[in-house]
């Protein structure tokens, strides 16, 4: 087999609705925390460090304490595939994360290397591709984790193998304990499964939760419907804090055009002026409110409509970032019968906190 060589599409996972039992994949089941951050690959070549993304671009350039601990950790002809996560006091955050990404043309300037210091990653790994410039993709699961294990020997304390059980029940246990650190499932591999890049050969189980919102805006989808008119991308969503602020919490979309077409004729009746007292409009900067156009959104269209916030809508969300949802919502079903004032944070299931650095501690790496 011919060396690992980027661009190499990471092995995927196909959602099931519950933790699967041991014998769902072949040889048994991994049963591995799901993490929240940036799904990478990376590679340590002769040349240097390639940090390659879920879009198949390098963003070495913007991870340099990234490429600076797998030149010192990882021997050329090696390639680990894992996630690129910030712990802060004991949780993932993403925000701060998210924040990292910078445009190419900054590439050495001086806010990468202030973020760099300011939020560094931590790399959590969870397969290896190639090892000693051995192709590792044919191998099964259970010894591409033995192999990933030594190497983490001699890893500096920013970078982790992932947690691993085989106990259906510790399993479950870790599904409802680990949100807590921000964790949002579990990812399940076959021990004997080999490394298929691109295919869903693996399962993941997330937390689903539902909450009532106010439906306070719309944003326009990229495409205009039938006839050129602008149609429904996204609905903007609101929670009314404890004083009466509504906060803007984030977006539902994902709808097909048909849906969008009737979703215009559905919010028309709330439309509202811009030159209306709207909580989002005249905002008294205590409270979140859609964002606008930035250095990050280029050119991308992110006005939006007004809608009277008196509509309820039930939402599907995972997880929540601090006061907002962490990930776009999915739309369920109207709740005419809900007051918009009915719609407070006091309703979120908040998880019991959990400490990731426990976590990260459990797997013995150095024995």
């Amino acid at each position: 087999m011919s060396d690992v060589v980027p661009p190499v599409e990471p092995m995927l996972a196909k959602a099931v609705a519950k933790v699967p039992p041991i014998d769902a994949l072949p040889g048994g089941v991994s049963y591995e925390p799901k993490w929240d951050g940036f799904r990478v690959i990376i590679f340590r070549t002769t040349d240097g460090v390639i940090i390659q993304g879920r879009g198949g671009d390098d963003l070495a350039y913007v991870f340099p304490e990234a490429v600076a601990t797998a030149l010192e950790s990882l021997r050329p002809g090696t390639v680990v595939d894992g996630e690129l996560v910030i712990v802060l006091d004991g949780r993932l955050q993403f925000e701060q994360l998210s924040q990292r990404i910078r445009p190419r043309s900054e590439a050495g300037g001086w806010k990468i290397a202030e973020l760099s210091a300011q939020f560094p990653t931590t790399f959590i790994a969870f397969d290896v591709l190639q090892h000693d410039n051995t192709p590792l993709l044919d191998v099964a699961y259970r010894d591409r984790r033995s192999t990933l294990i030594d190497l983490a020997r001699t890893w500096t304390d920013t970078w982790f193998v992932t947690p691993a059980t085989q106990d259906h029940e510790e399993a479950q246990r870790w599904f409802a304990e680990f949100e807590g650190a921000g964790l949002d499932g579990l990812v399940c591999k076959g021990l004997d499964s080999t490394y298929s890049p691109g295919a869903r050969t693996m399962l993941k189980v997330k937390h689903a939760r539902t909450a009532d919102a106010v439906v306070a805006g719309w944003r326009p989808f990229a495409k205009p419907g039938p006839s050129g008119e602008a149609v429904v991308g996204s609905l903007l969503l609101g929670l009314f804090d404890d004083d009466g602020r509504l906060h803007h919490i984030g977006v539902a979309s994902s709808f097909t055009m048909a849906r969008r077409l009737e979703l215009l004729g559905e919010l028309a009746p709330y439309e509202v002026s811009s030159d209306t007292e709207h909580p989002w409009l005249n905002p008294d900067g205590r409270t979140r409110i859609p964002g606008g156009v930035s250095r990050w959104t280029g050119k991308k269209d992110l006005s939006w409509t007004p809608l009277q916030p008196s509509l309820v809508a039930e939402v599907a969300y995972d997880q929540m970032e601090g006061d907002r949802f962490r990930h776009v919502a999915r739309f369920v079903r109207w709740r005419p019968d809900r007051t918009a004032a009915s719609c407070g944070y006091d309703q979120l299931d908040r998880p019991v906190r959990y400490d990731l650095d426990s976590l990260l501690a459990s797997v013995d790496r150095r024995a």
